[in-house]
């Protein structure tokens, strides 16, 4: 490998054993992170599509969405700090709207913080448009900006 190339990056279906690795990560991507018991309560609900992203073996990455009928909803996604801007969430996210297309989901939607402009440029660029605002969606009080993309 090329000193400019990077390792590849895997995706795969989250399952138990990666609760540990995903639970370090959201304790270091979220001011309020997800307790442990909502993760494993996702991995074991209907109508999810949890994802981890790895690279080396390690979990650099997650997405848990859930979805019923025609509808997606992204509840968390992050990646690793040391990870990020290297298309690992394109690569989660691509897998979520891949299966809601294969799926004939016909919206999928998520919050973000109305002060992340960086996130609310990333799902614009995969098509995804405000929608609304939730006000004091977040415990700090923030507002969340809801975006959705729509499937023909």
């Amino acid at each position: 490998m090329s000193a400019n190339q990077q390792p590849a990056v895997h995706i795969s279906t989250a399952l138990a054993h990666d609760v540990d690795e995903i639970c370090a990560l959201e304790e270091q991507a979220f001011q309020n992170p997800w307790r442990r018991d909502f993760f494993e309560s996702e991995l074991r609900g209907s109508g999810r599509y949890n994802l981890v992203a790895r690279k080396h073996g390690r979990v650099v990455g997650y997405v848990f969405a859930m979805w019923f009928f025609d509808e997606m909803h992204v509840n968390k996604i992050a990646v690793d700090e040391s990870e990020r801007r290297q298309g690992i969430a394109l690569a989660l996210m691509s897998e979520c709207l891949h299966f809601a297309k294969v799926n004939r989901i016909k919206t999928v939607s998520l919050e973000v913080r109305k002060s992340n402009e960086g996130a609310q440029d990333f799902y614009r660029f995969l098509d995804f448009e405000p929608s609304y605002t939730r006000p004091r969606y977040y415990p700090d009080g923030e507002s969340a900006v809801v975006m959705v993309r729509r499937f023909a």
